[in-house]
């Protein structure tokens, strides 16, 4: 990563050459001045390796399921796929003052900085709608190569972080490292496709010209209280709307969960108790497999166990949405139909914990 001082120095110094000339400075140019910078600033400021704490937005973006495209495509086909993506998405970045910290696989860790706190935390998310924005034209351009689509999951954060020079001789990095760096990360994990979430530290300065939905409460490791995030609709005042590509409601996580169920006929639970497995759970339902084959719209009462939360869910009523009949059982879909705070905030919390210590969905 450049240190962002120089990065946002040599951005001013060329809207100033811009603006007395018209034109821009040549690729020669800005790295004669970028070095001259460097220099400058190299020996006013502390040692890197003393590490120096600012105010900054970070932004965290990943690919959302591209561990399976990379497992189902020739490699030379993903890494072509990967390459356009992040070019296209590397040029948004800078278009919007951003610093790339890092590429991490299919991910890119991202820090804008400004004088004006507002100014660097609006750049960040007119960089994180843009970019959700572009993947339509890639995806667009993928399906007619009959490849697969490639969403986005963002995160946004802002709060004061050290930079420094981490490493050796042998190799070293510049780079930001915080706890605000990590929540960026957790941020990012409750994303879904296509969607930007944000903190409140970040809402609080872009509140004025931002449009987003109510705030929603989540659990994340290492914190005491719960974590207050938004998603980001859109930006009125530049005509930009985030292109939402997830139907579901809440992220959903992959388990193996026994789990057992009665149905329910003419509102009346019948005694005799099924047995099933949860393949997945989100806030909203579950996938699950089971021995019987209902139909669709029948409504059944689930119980059960949540180990990483130590609580017992019984009476917890659903309605089958989907069916899917396999060779030796049937997948199905269950919507939940009523829940009590207690168990809705049972499930909410496991699913959190489960995205915490799994890779993201």
């Amino acid at each position: 990563m450049k240190d962002p001082v120089v990065h946002e120095a040599l951005r001013q110094i060329q809207h100033i050459v811009s603006e007395e000339t018209g034109a821009t400075l040549s690729p020669s140019a800005r790295s004669r001045v970028e070095k001259v910078l460097q220099s400058t600033l190299g020996q006013l400021a502390p040692s890197k390796r003393e590490g120096l704490v600012r105010e900054v937005t970070i932004m965290l973006a990943d690919l959302r399921g591209f561990t399976s495209i990379a497992a189902e495509h020739p490699a030379a086909t993903v890494l072509d796929m990967l390459n356009r993506c992040f070019i296209g998405m590397s040029e948004i970045i800078f278009r919007n003052h951003g610093t790339i910290d890092k590429f991490m696989g299919d991910s890119i860790l991202v820090i804008f900085e400004s004088l004006d706190p507002v100014e660097g935390v609006m750049n960040a998310v007119e960089c994180a709608v843009d970019m959700q924005c572009a993947m339509e034209a890639i995806n667009a351009a993928n399906r007619e190569q009959g490849l697969p689509e490639m969403y986005f999951g963002i995160g946004l954060n802002t709060g004061r972080v050290m930079s420094a020079l981490l490493g050796s001789d042998l190799y070293s990095e510049y780079t930001v490292i915080g706890d605000e760096v990590n929540l960026t990360s957790r941020i990012e994990s409750f994303s879904l496709r296509g969607q930007v979430l944000i903190s409140e530290s970040t809402w609080e300065r872009c509140k004025d010209r931002v449009t987003a939905n109510e705030p929603m409460d989540v659990f994340v490791k290492g914190r005491s209280k719960l974590v207050v995030l938004r998603e980001v609709l859109g930006i009125p005042g530049e005509g930009k709307t985030v292109p939402r590509q997830e139907i579901r409601r809440s992220p959903r996580v992959q388990v193996k969960l026994p789990f057992s169920y009665r149905t329910v006929s003419s509102d009346v639970v019948v005694p005799e108790k099924l047995m099933g497995c949860i393949l997945d759970i989100g806030y909203h339902g579950v996938l699950a497999e089971i021995a019987a084959t209902p139909a669709r719209f029948d409504e059944i009462s689930l119980e059960l166990d949540l180990p990483l939360v130590g609580q017992k869910v019984a009476g917890l009523y659903g309605k089958i949405v989907k069916v899917m009949p396999k060779d030796d059982c049937t997948r199905v879909g269950v919507e939940f139909l009523s829940m009590t705070p207690e168990q809705r905030a049972a499930i909410q919390l496991f699913v959190q914990l489960l995205i915490q210590g799994t890779e993201s969905q």
